[in-house]
Parts: C-alpha cells; structure tokens; sequence
C-alpha cells in the first residue's frame, strides 16, 4: 500500500475499506511521499493503524521523513505507530 503525497479523506477512507476486506495479515504502507508532514498526514497514518487493527492486521509503516517523524514525536504518536 502506497499514501500519496497528499492523501484525501476519500483515499484515506478507501485504503481503510481495503484493509477491512482483506483477511489478516501483515501490511506494508509506503509513507515517503507524503508531503508535508503535516497533522492531516498524522491523522491519516493513525486511521489507517486503527483499520489494519481492527482487521486483525499487522501494518508497518516505511520511509518517513524527517519532518514527518519529528512531528509524530511532537504529537506523541510515534510509538504507537510504529515508526
């Protein structure tokens, strides 16, 4: 799975029904493109934890920046994310 530099609510909710439909396993969302590291960019990554979670999904995430990992630090949701 692949977030685009800018995800929409609508992209956001479609990857969210995709892991739904899927049966459980492991996940890998590529997150380098996103872009700004802004807090939409934070809630998307987090919408997406708690739809791989629900489904029983083990989701990693790879290639945060810099910026996006300093401000998953900032907002205290680093650890949870797994990055």
């Amino acid at each position: 799975m692949t977030l685009p530099a800018r995800p929409t609510r609508d992209e956001v909710a479609r990857l969210c029904a995709e892991l739904a439909a899927a049966p459980p396993g492991e996940v890998l969302c590529e997150v380098g493109a996103l872009a700004p590291a802004d807090l939409a960019a934070v809630d998307a990554l987090a919408r997406l934890k708690l739809a791989a979670g629900r489904r029983g999904h083990r989701i990693r995430f790879h290639g945060a920046g810099p910026d996006l990992r300093a401000l998953l630090l900032l907002t205290g949701v680093d650890g949870t994310l797994g990055l």
